[in-house]
């Protein structure tokens, strides 16, 4: 998974060296469903520290397995998790632990090694963590203050490339699902561009998560009839939220007819999982590429105190064709491929399935021309 410097306030989201910004904690590709709009303050010291106490490790434990009891999805899993945490503790596993990092990165594995829940985890920052919003439920978007906002178009909210390959396959490559209220702009531009296309290929693999809601549009372009997607059951409340496809979008829709090629691998995560889990399951897309992480349960960060965070996954996603989710299981591919080659394997069987009801010459002949240079492409990565 890609590492960031980067935190942003409701949802950690990692970034792509390229799109690397600096303020603030290491994290990692997170989706939840707060959702990336708005970075986190942090107060800055003069001088990082990152040696901790004893007092401040009984501190961290102490919020962790009250964070556990209070929000996490599987009750059950929670109370496990609290007896490893007060064993090891006891036992003095944590004893040594002087450094913030080290002591954080320990937690994670033991909560993991009992959970094997991806978005679960306990993140240090040196400097100090501003007040956060503990207000339940979690907003799903937090409004984004002008720094963030600056920085969200700085990357053109993520969205990389958005172009018509030849033979008039879309191709659409973005690295983040985010929160709609701000890029929903963007992600009409870009679907409303691609509108006219005969096939379209969504490449997902770099693709940490985000925004349901921003899924949710994305998918409104590639369907006739509100559809329904997925659910998200959250514990605390015992409520379910549905998302469905919208019945309007701004700009061109594909519609139900064009095909959809969805591109994967071991990086694909959260949100952009249940992207193409709801496709799959609705047998409107065909996925190509690797397993994804396995990560289906929305999160939400919750301050331990002035130097430790928690993420807590507090929902679950539950399809409403499997009844299930990609949790640790991850997305299977309906065709194999390696992450680098999924591309070419992906447009190849677009081309090979437009070809036959193509008659403008001119289309003929491109993509004829581009089987030609995707095959010698494949043949030459072969090993």
């Amino acid at each position: 998974m890609f590492k960031t410097n980067t935190r942003q306030r409701g949802a950690l989201l990692a970034i792509p060296d390229r799109h690397r910004t600096e303020p603030g904690v290491r994290t990692k590709w997170l989706w939840t469903v707060l959702l990336l709009t708005a970075t986190c303050a942090i107060a800055q010291s003069n001088k990082p520290e990152t040696t901790i106490d004893a007092a401040e490790r009984a501190l961290v434990i102490s919020g962790a397995i009250k964070n556990l009891e209070e929000f996490y999805v599987f009750p059950d899993t929670a109370k496990t998790m609290e007896t490893t945490l007060r064993q090891r503790n006891k036992h003095g596993d944590y004893n040594a632990m002087i450094d913030g990092f080290k002591f954080a990165e320990a937690l994670t594995a033991d909560l993991r090694g009992v959970s094997h829940d991806k978005h679960l985890s306990v993140i240090f920052s040196p400097q100090t963590l501003a007040e956060m919003p503990m207000a339940w439920p979690p907003a799903l978007s937090p409004p984004p203050d002008e720094a963030a906002l600056k920085w969200i178009r700085s990357v053109n909210c993520l969205f990389d490339k958005v172009q018509v390959l030849p033979g008039n396959i879309g191709y659409l490559y973005f690295h983040a699902f985010m929160d709609p209220k701000v890029c929903g702009e963007t992600a009409a531009a870009a679907m409303t561009f691609l509108g006219n296309s005969d096939a379209l290929i969504v490449d997902l693999r770099e693709n940490g998560g985000g925004d349901p809601a921003m899924i949710a549009l994305i998918s409104s372009y590639l369907f006739d009839q509100p559809t329904h997607l997925n659910d998200l059951w959250e514990r605390k409340r015992n409520t379910t939220q549905q998302w469905w496809t919208s019945p309007y979008v701004p700009g061109k829709r594909l519609g139900s007819k064009v095909p959809v090629y969805v591109l994967t691998s071991k990086d694909t995560f959260s949100g952009a999982e249940e992207f193409a889990y709801n496709l799959k399951n609705l047998k409107r897309a065909t996925i190509v590429g690797e397993v994804t992480g396995g990560g289906a349960h929305p999160a939400t960060e919750r301050r331990l105190d002035e130097h430790f965070l928690m993420v807590v996954p507090f929902a679950r996603a539950i399809n409403p064709v499997s009844e299930t989710n990609w949790e640790g299981v991850g997305v299977e591919p309906d065709v194999k491929a390696r992450r680098e080659i999924a591309l070419e394997v992906a447009e190849k069987m677009a081309l090979e399935k437009l070809a036959p009801s193509v008659s403008d010459p001119r289309q003929k002949d491109a993509i004829s021309k581009e089987l030609d240079r995707v095959n010698k492409e494949l043949q030459s990565r072969a090993n």
